[in-house]
């Protein structure tokens, strides 16, 4: 199979509008899941991995690329499931029964659900948040981003990005730091308004 380039998997931005909702209080136990995950996605930072963006079959349920390798998908993906949420399986499971709403079609020519790609694809995963999750106000204060949050850019030209709000602040903004994959391996930024924001999340898993 011939390997896929960056496009296939962080390229095309989703541009069907979304309807933001306020947030809502999360529960004790909503909080403490938004913790873990902010120190999962901190240990992230630990890392190396070098930004390799080829199709790969992996196992599934549970399945990963090579640990010493991957993009900006990847980093969200290994943070949840060090807190016990399997992306690509609630991403391939919602694929399956609602095929027709993520962009696949449209932009890669799949006709239908591949667990080895679906979920690494941040077009997909935008839908998914969407549908299983809240959808975020997009706005230019800082202070509307919490921690546990992901967020999606657009870098320019429609190749889009995403990474997730941790606890730990910027010395010079106060801003609070992204942990993103955007070529060199895991990092923890003062990116936030560095590109321009596509979409804001938050999803505790299924069932929460």
């Amino acid at each position: 199979m011939k390997p896929f380039t960056t496009s296939v998997l962080c390229v095309f931005a989703l541009l069907v509008p979304a309807v933001p909702q306020t947030r809502t209080p999360a529960s004790a136990a909503q909080e403490q899941f938004l913790h873990r995950l902010v120190e999962a996605a901190i240990e992230r930072t630990h890392h190396p991995a070098r930004y390799v963006s080829e199709y790969v079959r992996i196992p599934y349920p549970g399945g990963d690329v090579p640990a010493d390798t991957g993009v900006c998908t990847d980093e969200i993906i290994r943070s949840y499931r060090a807190v016990g949420v399997d992306l690509q399986k609630e991403v391939h499971e919602d694929m399956l029964q609602n095929f027709s709403a993520y962009p696949n079609k449209r932009r890669w020519r799949s006709s239908h659900p591949d667990s080895n790609i679906d979920h690494r694809r941040v077009p997909n995963l935008m839908v998914f948040f969407e549908r299983r999750g809240e959808s975020l106000p997009i706005t230019d204060q800082a202070e509307d981003y919490a921690p546990g949050d992901l967020v999606t850019w657009d870098l320019s030209s429609n190749v889009p990005h995403i990474g997730i709000v941790v606890d730990r602040r910027s010395q010079w903004t106060g801003r609070f730091l992204i942990v993103h994959n955007i070529g060199q391996g895991p990092k923890m930024e003062d990116v936030l308004f560095d590109w321009k924001i596509t979409g804001h999340y938050r999803y505790f898993g299924p069932g929460r």
